[in-house]
C-alpha cells in the first residue's frame, strides 16, 4: 500500500537526501512500515541511521551538510524527541545548516476511528498544545501534515526554505493517522522547488564599495563564514591580492582564506585586546559575519568607512545587533565578490599603493607567524595546547578534515593548524556544546575517504553524549580521531567571570564549581560504547608517536581513536 509515509520517503529521494538520522518512537509505525515495504520492493529510499540520542543525530545531519553541501533529514518522535534535539536546533539555526526535521505527533483519534488511532497510554501524555512552537523560533519554516495528498508539496516547500539563504533547519510534523493514509503516487516535481537565486549587489553599492577599496590606505576585510560556500574563497583571495587588502577572521566558522597567504592577519575570538589591524583600517568591508568585532574590546577607528555584505544583514534572529555601516547589502558573498572583481577589470589600479599595502600586511603576517612560533616551544612541564596542535600539524595531510569544538582553544586550533583549502575545518556556528561527535560522523559519511579529526574540550566531549556517538561510529563504519583538550573542568565560565570581576571574590576563591575532578575515563567511555582505541597523553615527548598510532588505527583498523591530552588544570 502506498501511503503518506511512502510519498514522504520518495520526496526525500527527489531532493537527493541520502540519510535519515532517526530516533523512532510509537508515533512512527506508518513510517517504519513504509521503509520496510520499500526495501522489500527494491524501491530506493534514504539510508536510515539509528541515533540513540536526538542531538547526536541532528549534529550528524549538520556535519554531513557542511562536508557535502546537501541537506539531510532528521526524524524524531513527538514533542519529547523534538525537545531532545536540544542545542542542536540552536546550532543549526545559528550555523545556517539546512535540514528537514520530521516529528511524529500523538494520534488525534482515540476510539479506533482511523488506522493509527491511539492504542498506548503514552499517546495521551505526549499530546501537547503547540508541538511546533517548541522549535518555531529557530526554524526557517514549520508546518503540520494534515493529509497525504499534499505531503510532497510540503516537503518540497520545507526544503526550498532550508536551502535558500539564509539557510537553516525546517520542521514538519504529522500524526499517525495522516502518515497511514493511502494516497496515489505523484510525479517528481522537486526541480520546481529550487532554492531562490543568489542575490547580487546593487549598482550604487558596488560603486561605493569598489571605490572605497580602490582608494583606501589601509583597507581590511573581516569575515566569519564566507567559506560556507567553497566557491567564494577563490574570488575573495583574488580581490585581496589584486588590491593588497588585509583579511581578518572574526570567530571563524569555516576555512575562509588560506592561512599561509601574506595578506592573512589571523583570527580573533574573545581575546581581551584591541585588534591592531582593525583599529588601523580606514575602510572595513564586513562579509558574512555575525560578530565582526566586540565593541567593548575591539572595534574600528572613529571615522573608518564600514560596508557590510551579508546573506542576513539585519540579523533577524538577533534582538540586539548593529555595526555602524554606511552601506548594508543583502547579497551572496560569491556573487558580490565576483562583481567586485569584474568591476575592477575596467579600473586603473595604483600599483604603488597596492605594493605598499601588500608590503605592510606581509610584515604583519610575518610578525604573527613569529609570535605563533614562540607559543609552539617545547614545554618543560605540562603539555600546552599550542605545542600539541603544532605536532598535529606536523602529521597533517590533505586527507584531513577538522571539526573544531575546542571552546577556550578554538583560536589555538585555527592558529596552529595548516589551513589552506575550503571546507578543511568546521565549527558548529552556534553556542550549544556537544556538536563535534555527531558532526564528525556526518562528515565521515559524506566524505568516506577523509580522515576526520574532531577537537574538543573535556566539557564539550561530555556534552556530545559519547556513548551514542561512539556506538554510531562503530555501527555505521564512520571512524574518526577525537582529541580531548583535558584541563579537568570548564575553563570558559572561569574566563567569563574573571573578565567581568577581575578582582572579585571569584578571583580569590578556591573553587568556582567548574571542576571535573576526579577526571572521567574518557577513553574507557569510547571503548565501552564503540570499541574505540585510545590513550591518555601527559608527556610532550610521547605526542608524535601516539598521534601516528591513532591515525593508523583510524585509517587501517577503521576504528575510532580517542586521545585524552592532559593540559594544565583550568
Amino acid at each position: 500500500m502506498y501511503t503518506t509515509s511512502s510519498a514522504f520517503l520518495d520526496a526525500l529521494i527527489e531532493h537527493d537526501i541520502s540519510y535519515i538520522f532517526a530516533n523512532l518512537g510509537s508515533d512512527h509505525p506508518a513510517l517504519v512500515e513504509a521503509i520496510a515495504e520499500a526495501r522489500a520492493a527494491g524501491r530506493k529510499i534514504p539510508e536510515v541511521v539509528t541515533c540513540p540520542n536526538e542531538m547526536v543525530g541532528m549534529s550528524a545531519a549538520h556535519g554531513y551538510w557542511q562536508a557535502s553541501g546537501i541537506a539531510q533529514a532528521v526524524v524524531v518522535h513527538v514533542e519529547c524527541g523534538t525537545q531532545a534535539l536540544a542545542g542542536a536546533v540552536h546550532n543549526a539555526a545559528k550555523g545556517r545548516a539546512p535540514m528537514l526535521i520530521f516529528a511524529g505527533a500523538s494520534p488525534y483519534t482515540q476510539h479506533g476511528e482511523l488506522k493509527g488511532s491511539r492504542n498506548e497510554f503514552i499517546q495521551w501524555i505526549q499530546d501537547v498544545h503547540d508541538q511546533r512552537g517548541l522549535v518555531r523560533g529557530y526554524m526557517r519554516y514549520d508546518n503540520e501534515l494534515r493529509t497525504g495528498k499534499n505531503v510532497k508539496e510540503l516537503v518540497h516547500r520545507a526544503l526550498q526554505f532550508a536551502n535558500s539563504d539564509p539557510k537553516g533547519p525546517t520542521y514538519l510534523m504529522g500524526a499517525r493517522e495522516v502518515m497511514e493514509e493511502e494516497v496515489a503516487p505523484t510525479p517528481d516535481e522537486a526541480a520546481r522547488w529550487r532554492a531562490i537565486e543568489p542575490a547580487a549587489l546593487g549598482v550604487a553599492s558596488l560603486e561605493a564599495i569598489g571605490n572605497a577599496l580602490l582608494t583606501a590606505k589601509r583597507p581590511l576585510i573581516v569575515t566569519s563564514f564566507v567559506g560556507r560556500n567553497p566557491q567564494a574563497v577563490a574570488p575573495l583571495v583574488q580581490l585581496c591580492q589584486r588590491l593588497g587588502i588585509g583579511l581578518l577572521e572574526s570567530v571563524p566558522n569555516w576555512m575562509n582564506y588560506p592561512h599561509g597567504d601574506d595578506l592573512y592577519l589571523g583570527n580573533q575570538w574573545n581575546q581581551p585586546y584591541q585588534n591592531e589591524d582593525l583599529g588601523a583600517a580606514d575602510v572595513v568591508l564586513v562579509i558574512d559575519s555575525d560578530v565582526p568585532w566586540i565593541p567593548t574590546i575591539s572595534k574600528p577607528a572613529q571615522g573608518a568607512q564600514i560596508f557590510h555584505i551579508d546573506i542576513d544583514p539585519l540579523k533577524e534572529q538577533m534582538p540586539l545587533w548593529r555595526i555602524d555601516a554606511q552601506a548594508v547589502c543583502r547579497a551572496d558573498a560569491a556573487t558580490a565578490l565576483a562583481q567586485l572583481n569584474q568591476w575592477l577589470d575596467g579600473k586603473a589600479i595604483d600599483a604603488a599603493l597596492v605594493a605598499e599595502r601588500t608590503q605592510h600586511y606581509s610584515a604583519r603576517h610575518a610578525a604573527r607567524d613569529e609570535s605563533l612560533g614562540r607559543l609552539e616551544a617545547v614545554p618543560t612541564g605540562k603539555i600546552t595546547p599550542e605545542y600539541f596542535v603544532s605536532r598535529l600539524r606536523a602529521a597533517q595531510d590533505e586527507s584531513m578534515v577538522f571539526v573544531n569544538e575546542a571552546i577556550s582553544n578554538y583560536h589555538t586550533v585555527f592558529n596552529h593548524l595548516d589551513l589552506q583549502e575550503p571546507a578543511q575545518i568546521f565549527t558548529s556556528g552556534g553556542g550549544s556544546l556537544g556538536w563535534n561527535g555527531g558532526a564528525a560522523i556526518g562528515v565521515k559519511l559524506a566524505k568516506p575517504e577523509a580522515t576526520v579529526v574532531a577537537l574538543t574540550g573535556d566539557g564539550s566531549f561530555m556534552f556530545t553524549v559519547p556513548s551514542s556517538v561512539h556506538w554510531m561510529a562503530r555501527r555505521y563504519e564512520a571512524p574518526f580521531l577525537q582529541i580531548i583538550f583535558n584541563n579537568r573542568g570548564w575553563k570558559s565560565p572561569k574566563l567569563s567571570t574573571l573578565a567581568v570581576h577581575p578582582d572579585g571574590y571569584a578571583a580569590h576563591a578556591d573553587t568556582l564549581d567548574t571542576s571535573f575532578d576526579p577526571a572521567p575515563d574518557y577513553v574507557g567511555i569510547a571503548k565501552a560504547a564503540g570499541n574505540a582505541w585510545g590513550k591518555q597523553i601527559t608527556n610532550p615527548e610521547d605526542i608524535d608517536q601516539i598521534i601516528a598510532e591513532a591515525l593508523k588505527v583510524v585509517r587501517e583498523e577503521k576504528r575510532c581513536a580517542v586521545l585524552d591530552v592532559w593540559l594544565d588544570h583550568h
